[in-house]
């Protein structure tokens, strides 16, 4: 009796030694410690003015975007996610304090980031995870926090781009997205594997001058994008519409459209009529080498000679600046698709994709001739709403679509909350974790408040101005220069075009979005001016 115990116990201990060895030697396999396993890597994908319309899970009409949308297949799709300050270097402040712009100190592009404050970065180092950042920063001072970082410089450059490091300037050759990845995927590779690893990969693309990868450039050509139902809009209740700079038909004919001096006589864009930016003359050319000229004018001057050739004037004129802007805009899209799935693979490819969440936006959305604009700033839908693709395979059920509430706001207590660290109370977004694994929590929010601040200085002419939004309503306050107010019902009117303040039926509905509007303001403790 007392041998075939011994045996039991000795094969048990065996067996349990197997058990240890074998998951130290799968872990060891895939780089991964019991550490890391019980806490997700994080891999934040954001792109520059990606609007969520030129994502074929979001709308098929105009382009094909199979990486991207894997993530929607995979995980969740969010269809009311919206940024708090449509703006590029606010958008990301709020991403890295969880605080909206007044609380954070950057309202807009011409304020530089303190980067000695609270951040997410430095909060996930003590949470023990390896922090990267790689691409774009546009935020002036350096960043904090990070145990690695490249960021391009400025806005950066579409070709050859120019990063700057920690140990200074460096120029790498080829496509800023293609760049952008191969700087990310051998940052991965170089990582600590003991670790789990946070690492925001910043795109520069789609952002204007909309610049394509070589290789993209005959993409599109013989393609016709249907018009926007609004693009013809006459502003007719919408004075801050009517007075902002951001038309299409005011676009820059040398930079935006690849035209030449002589392929015109009066340069009229934007800038344009009544802009506070004078007319910028940008020669994007010069980013490329002699071989890489050789491409893109063998592609632009054929453009630029059937240009001259039609002589086009009037709506016709207007309508090819539509064409132009939307093969360019996409060819870069088409970049962008292409490199997150480069990055998925090489998850897939090393064991990584199971315990990686996985996350796909823009810093805010776009216009893309709705409204007979391009650029975002308003509170309208089409720069309000932002993409959001969120997989995580071990805790989010695949093909989820949500329409929650959820802001940039609340990325930060998001991934906290993941890493299984504590979420600073004076953070304001709120972690959608439960949102994510299909719980909406009964007090989750019904509402969502903005604030945009830059105006008169800088681009756009849009005027500054502060609302409230909620699932059916928005209310939009115009100040500083004007006192206008706008109220859109949703439902009946997705497009925006009819300002129903006046209209004696909705009297009840401005009062109570007033009273949430200034209960927002109190709570995130917002003084207006």
């Amino acid at each position: 009796m007392r041998k075939s115990v011994a045996i039991y116990w000795n094969l048990s201990l065996a067996f349990h030694l197997f058990l240890l060895f074998f998951t130290r030697f799968s872990d060891a396999a895939f780089g991964q410690t019991s550490t890391v396993k019980t806490q997700p890597n994080i891999l934040y994908i954001m792109s520059d003015d990606h609007a969520r319309q030129a994502i074929s899970s979001y709308d098929q009409s105009l382009i094909n975007t199979p990486n991207i949308d894997r993530l929607a297949d995979e995980g969740v799709r969010f269809t009311n996610s919206f940024v708090t300050n449509s703006i590029c270097a606010p958008s990301r402040a709020v991403l890295l304090t969880g605080k909206y712009s007044h609380q954070n100190g950057l309202r807009d592009n011409r304020d530089t980031f303190d980067g000695a404050q609270q951040t997410l970065p430095k909060l996930m180092r003590k949470a023990g995870y390896q922090t990267a950042m790689i691409g774009k920063w546009h935020l002036k001072s350096e960043p904090t926090g990070f145990d690695t970082w490249e960021i391009l410089r400025g806005q950066g450059e579409y070709y050859n781009p120019y990063f700057l490091t920690p140990e200074g300037k460096k120029q790498i050759p080829g496509y800023a997205t293609d760049v952008i990845t191969d700087r990310a995927i051998e940052t991965l590779k170089k990582r600590d594997k003991n670790k789990p690893f946070m690492m925001f990969v910043h795109h520069k693309a789609p952002h204007r001058e909309w610049l394509p990868n070589l290789k993209h450039l005959g993409l599109f050509t013989d393609t016709k994008f249907p018009l926007p139902e609004t693009f013809y809009d006459d502003y007719k209740g919408r004075i801050a519409a009517k007075e902002a700079d951001m038309r299409i038909d005011d676009m820059f004919l040398y930079s935006d459209f690849k035209l030449q001096d002589e392929d015109f006589e009066v340069e009229t864009g934007s800038g344009g009529k009544g802009s506070a930016v004078p007319r910028l003359k940008i020669n994007n050319r010069k980013q490329l080498t002699a071989e890489q000229l050789k491409v893109w004018d063998s592609y632009y001057d054929k453009m630029r000679a059937e240009y001259r050739e039609a002589n086009l004037s009037g709506k016709e004129l207007l309508e090819w600046k539509y064409q132009r802007y939307m093969q360019d805009y996409l060819r870069c899209i088409v970049s962008v698709d292409e490199n997150v799935g480069r990055l998925l693979d090489y998850l897939d490819a090393n064991g990584l994709a199971k315990n990686t969440i996985v996350v796909y936006t823009s810093d805010q959305g776009f216009y893309l001739g709705e409204h007979g604009w391009y650029d975002k700033r308003f509170m309208y839908e089409e720069s309000l709403s932002m993409p959001l693709l969120v997989r995580y395979p071990k805790q989010i059920e695949a093909g989820q679509i949500s329409d929650d509430i959820v802001l940039n706001l609340d990325f930060a207590p998001t991934f906290l909350d993941y890493a299984g660290a504590s979420i600073p109370d004076d953070f304001q977004g709120e972690t959608i974790r439960p949102v994510l694994q299909g719980e909406t929590p009964v007090n989750w929010r019904t509402s969502m408040y903005y604030h945009y601040y830059e105006y008169p200085h800088g681009w756009h002419r849009v005027k500054r101005h502060y609302g409230v939004r909620t699932q059916h309503y928005k209310l939009i306050h115009f100040y500083n220069d004007i006192d206008a107010w706008e109220l859109f019902d949703l439902r009946s009117d997705p497009t925006e075009i009819r300002n129903l303040i006046d209209d004696p039926a909705y009297a009840g509905m401005v009062a109570e979005l007033k009273v949430e509007l200034n209960r927002l303001q109190v709570k995130y403790q917002e003084i207006l001016e």
